[in-house]
């Protein structure tokens, strides 16, 4: 059994699940949505260049979670899931994923948006466990502020060495697969790096060192 790494945003989706969260906040009048959208796309940008505050967008991205009533958020997440996820869904990335679970390969997917976003779709994936980005919980409701390590760019790295610590895996043959160069820290360590449908500093950097690049779109 090795280990199957995958990247959520822009790898195994056709698209960023934390930039669509917060279109869908702005759209569903959850938010101030002309000034949060352009703070939003700032922010990915910001991402796309290898030069994101992750705590400053941490903050951000969690503020609209803040107080809310679990049974209200569990409501907009269906709705988020029914409208801005389930069109980024790819059956290529179902197979890849399918494979590696033929293989008796443990599924993880790491991603550095926060786990309230990405953790029902990972279950909708069928993985066995997902690493993200953490907000904080105090009496069962979001304070709007991250907590814990974030799980972006060497804080990835981090985290997944945290929970080696705990669980009966290693990296020998260890698979990870992603799109974006800010995974790079990662990528580096395994044994096998596979760039998905990547930016262009990652395609660079993977045909230089001969990784392979695949497309899942």
């Amino acid at each position: 059994m090795a280990l199957a790494i995958f990247d959520l945003d822009n790898t195994l989706l056709d698209g960023d699940s934390d930039h669509a969260w917060g279109e869908f906040v702005s759209e569903q009048g959850i938010v101030d949505g002309d000034d949060f959208q352009r703070q939003n796309d700032l922010f990915y940008q910001q991402y796309q260049q290898g030069q994101l505050d992750i705590d400053a967008y941490l903050h951000f991205a969690l503020a609209p979670l803040k107080d809310q009533d679990p049974d209200v958020l569990k409501a907009w997440h269906q709705q988020f899931m029914a409208t801005k996820i389930a069109p980024m869904l790819q059956a290529k990335a179902e197979q890849l994923v399918n494979k590696h679970r033929a293989q008796g390969d443990y599924l993880l997917i790491m991603t550095s948006t926060n786990s309230f976003v990405t953790a029902p779709i990972a279950q909708l994936l069928g993985v066995d466990e997902i690493l993200a980005s953490d907000g904080e919980i105090v009496n069962g409701r979001y304070t709007g502020a991250p907590c814990g390590i974030p799980c972006f760019q060497e804080g990835k790295v981090i985290r997944l060495n945290q929970w080696l610590e705990n669980n009966e895996h290693n990296l020998e043959g260890a698979y990870f697969y992603s799109d974006s160069h800010n995974d790079l820290p990662l990528l580096k360590i395994v044994d096998n790096p596979v760039a998905v449908d990547p930016d262009e500093t990652l395609e660079a950097f993977a045909r230089d060192k001969g990784w392979p690049i695949l497309s899942l779109r």
